[in-house]
């Protein structure tokens, strides 16, 4: 390999060349998976896991953790089902209600962290196990209702007529509209910078004049209204489910982690957090091609977390 070609190389984040590997095992099980129309819709399958993981990105970099993402989007789903009753004309006021749902969840979850100073993880626990009972208690055990149509457009549907194609799903669209605004929120703005600060040490980005407490209360909310947004997507698809986010708060720390992000804050990148995303999909994908058990598949996802930090700390002991 030329010198060209390592440096070439040494500039794409790992998790790409995993990404790739993977798919071309995938490709091997299934060789329809390469054409337009299969990656599009594999596209579509990752969206809510990406749309969650950008936005835990933001909490991890600033040195917390957010395990109530998964319990707030079945929360959504749920309340969107109960308050909609599947009436059109509903859905403005359940959208508004679950962002309310949304930027209460992160105000809590921040305001508990930083001025009560409960560990993240013991106060985003705790807020997953809020949700989960307050949604059992509501339901029973057993969501009622209906999602609208016009609800579940954006998760289920999308352009039609596009020449290779067939269809582009909204999922897809949605997914890239969140992803192009929070990358530049992060890596090209004021506040993406403190992000990075707050992370990389609280006292020394204090002393720099970071109101510390303001942007982890921030990142806290951004990533409750991601959750929010995945729910929608989620719902589109999946339909209304007791364990509608049943989990995705620890594939969006593993997708966060595998794209190279340090459990501690101050490092992470939106662009391998969505190869990493992207690569825990194409992973489970995999496992389903092979005909391989749900639980074989958390073993999995455990074993790549537990990979991708040692993998993590390794560079970063080797970059001081």
């Amino acid at each position: 390999m030329t010198v060209v070609a390592r440096r070439l190389v040494s500039l794409v984040p790992p998790i790409w060349l995993v990404l790739v590997a993977i798919w071309v095992l995938v490709a091997w099980q299934d060789t329809a998976f390469l054409e337009p129309s299969s990656l599009v819709l594999f596209g579509k399958q990752a969206a809510p896991l990406a749309v969650v993981a950008l936005g835990q990105l933001f909490v991890i970099v600033a040195g917390e953790f957010d395990l109530s993402a998964g319990a707030l989007i079945t929360a959504c789903v749920v309340v969107a089902a109960r308050v909609g009753e599947g009436d059109p004309a509903r859905t403005p006021w359940v959208v508004l209600l679950l962002v309310g749902l949304g930027l209460l969840t992160g105000l809590v979850n921040g305001v508990v962290t930083t001025l009560l100073r409960v560990p993240s993880f013991i106060a985003t626990l705790g807020m997953m196990l809020v949700l989960n009972g307050a949604v059992f208690l509501w339901t029973g055990g057993s969501p009622t209702g209906s999602l609208a149509p016009n609800f579940r457009v954006y998760g289920r549907e999308g352009i039609t007529g596009i020449p290779g194609l067939g269809q582009l799903p909204y999922a897809v669209l949605v997914l890239a509209a969140v992803f192009v605004v929070l990358t530049i929120l992060l890596h090209h703005s004021r506040f993406g910078h403190q992000v990075f600060a707050t992370g990389g040490g609280e006292r020394a980005a204090f002393l720099s004049g970071v109101a510390v407490r303001r942007v982890k209360v921030s990142t806290f909310v951004i990533s409750s209204l991601s959750a929010v947004v995945a729910a929608i997507l989620l719902a589109g698809f999946a339909g209304l489910s007791a364990g509608a986010g049943t989990g995705y708060e620890f594939q969006a720390i593993s997708a966060v982690v595998l794209g190279g992000a340090v459990l501690g804050g101050g490092r992470g990148s939106a662009g391998a957090t969505l190869a990493g995303a992207l690569t825990l999909q194409a992973t489970f994908t995999l496992l389903n091609l092979l005909g391989l058990a749900k639980p074989l598949r958390e073993a999995v996802q455990g074993l790549l977390i537990i990979g991708a930090v040692a993998f993590a700390a390794y560079r970063l002991r080797r970059s001081r």
